[in-house]
């Protein structure tokens, strides 16, 4: 693994990037203070303490969440496709969107529902982690405020959930779950809160975002730390070194964040920033004296993220952490157009970011592998909405229930969980153009990840307010 030096932004960027998300959903006073959780217990202007379990092995108490969100809205109908019997329709109703049935990835679901499936060609990587038990399938999985029919949805006898069909809405009800109520708070940042009692200490926040800011990750005690590829954001000019101008002038910042101040806004923000550079110092020193991964990661968006995820949990026992919270993202699955794959599957805009993730995914799995907690660590996909069956010419428009993939040792693998919608247009679980109505709540895909993560069934109301309308907060997945 290259050591690559971490990345020097402004102030403004710095506060940007290395604090929560909370701004604007509860206030910028709250917001700072919140940022204090972050978590420097050492004072700024002293330099990084490492706790003293510095080189210690990976324990058997470790688990990380890793989820994996595919922005813009990825085209499920062809990540699982039917075969055999079923393939006429759908390449009737999808035109020049199919996928011709000879390139397609054959599997068989250890539960099958009398039809026959096929993956993208461009997975090939997690066709095999599927075959060798290690990836699950998630079918029809959407956000839900109740359990809905076509009948229900048609004659609006059910709450739905606001703006079905709305990027930015549909990313923030995924994220925090609830989409009936007002919230400030992700799923993911609420798990956090209940389970950082696991960690040993609170230097770096145990919930990591390596694609800026998000939803999933805001708690109400556990901030979310973005950072990116290359490690923690650093101030401009800022290093180690006590007799450099550049080391001067940084120690004088420090020292100036540490200086009592004369009102709450400018303490909330002194102490931010301090907490900041502290936890920046914290992580790019763990960070740059941490070994090389033996496994290779693509030189990719998603690939590099998740090679900053195992180099993170491989950091995890010098950090003090028991539990971890990844926030990784791949943007340009809004397919309106050029999304064509039916003359060449493995290319086009869709299948280049299919492939991607196939690729990615796969070395991250290696990784977990090569540290020996395969079986501790879970990787997710999540996304805004999946797209309609029907081909609107040169691509798919903004869709609901979508399926998805979990990733990792102690998944139930192939398997192909949930129930896959009857495919076809106008069809009973259509809305329109083939935007499926969701079998499976976000809230139910949760709570089987939180369970896992180490959430106990009677706070799981507290991570997901509305799992009690939904008759599986288990799936069985994991």
């Amino acid at each position: 693994m290259s050591k690559k030096s971490a990345p020097e932004v402004s102030r403004r960027e710095f506060l940007g990037n290395a604090c929560c998300a909370a701004v604007g959903a509860t206030g910028l006073l709250s917001a700072l203070g919140s940022l204090r959780l972050m978590g420097a217990v050492a004072s700024p202007g002293n330099g990084p303490q490492l706790p003293s379990v510095a080189g210690a092995p990976i324990g058997s108490d470790y688990k990380a969440l890793v989820c994996l969100f595919l922005n813009g809205g990825n085209d499920a109908n062809n990540l699982i496709v039917p075969m055999g019997s079923g393939y006429a329709a759908y390449a009737s109703a999808r035109s020049n969107l199919a996928i011709p049935q000879t390139s397609l990835l054959p599997f068989t679901p250890k539960t099958p529902d009398g039809r026959s499936w096929g993956l993208h060609p461009s997975m090939a990587e997690l066709h095999s982690l599927f075959n060798s038990g290690k990836m699950a399938l998630l079918a029809n999985t959407g956000t839900l405020v109740y359990p809905t029919t076509k009948d229900q949805y048609l004659k609006s006898t059910v709450p739905l959930p606001p703006q079905l069909f709305s990027h930015s809405d549909q990313q923030v009800q995924w994220q925090h779950s609830v989409p009936d109520k007002p919230t400030s708070t992700g799923w993911g940042g609420r798990v956090a809160d209940l389970v950082n009692t696991f960690n040993t200490s609170d230097q770096v926040s145990m919930s990591i975002s390596l694609a800026g800011k998000n939803t999933f990750e805001v708690g109400a005690k556990v901030s979310q730390y973005a950072i990116n590829t290359s490690g923690a954001v650093t101030l401009t000019g800022s290093t180690s070194s006590s007799t450099s101008l550049d080391g001067i002038r940084f120690k004088a910042q420090k020292d100036i964040f540490a200086l009592s101040q004369g009102s709450l806004f400018e303490t909330a923000f002194g102490g931010a920033s301090g907490d900041a550079i502290v936890s920046a110092e914290l992580l790019n020193t763990v960070l740059s004296a941490s070994g090389n991964l033996a496994t290779t990661f693509p030189n990719t968006t998603a690939g590099n993220q998740l090679k900053m995820a195992a180099r993170l949990i491989a950091a995890s026992p010098t950090l003090g952490l028991k539990r971890q919270i990844f926030f990784v993202q791949l943007g340009g699955w809004d397919t309106h157009a050029a999304q064509l794959d039916n003359t060449a599957p493995t290319t086009g805009s869709h299948a280049s970011l299919i492939q991607q993730i196939s690729q990615a995914v796969n070395a991250f799995y290696n990784a977990t592998i090569e540290l020996g907690v395969a079986s501790q660590v879970t990787t997710f996909t999540a996304s805004d909405f999946g797209r309609t069956f029907r081909s609107n010419g040169d691509g798919s428009d903004h869709g609901w229930g979508s399926h998805h993939f979990i990733v990792g040792g102690a998944v139930k693998g192939t398997d192909l969980y949930g129930k896959m919608p009857t495919l076809t247009v106008s069809g009973p679980d259509d809305t329109t153009q083939g935007r499926w109505i969701p079998t499976t709540s976000v809230d139910e895909y949760a709570a089987t990840l939180a369970t896992w993560f180490g959430v106990s069934n009677t706070d799981l109301p507290t991570v997901l307010p509305n799992i009690g309308r939904f008759k599986s907060p288990n799936l069985g997945f994991l």
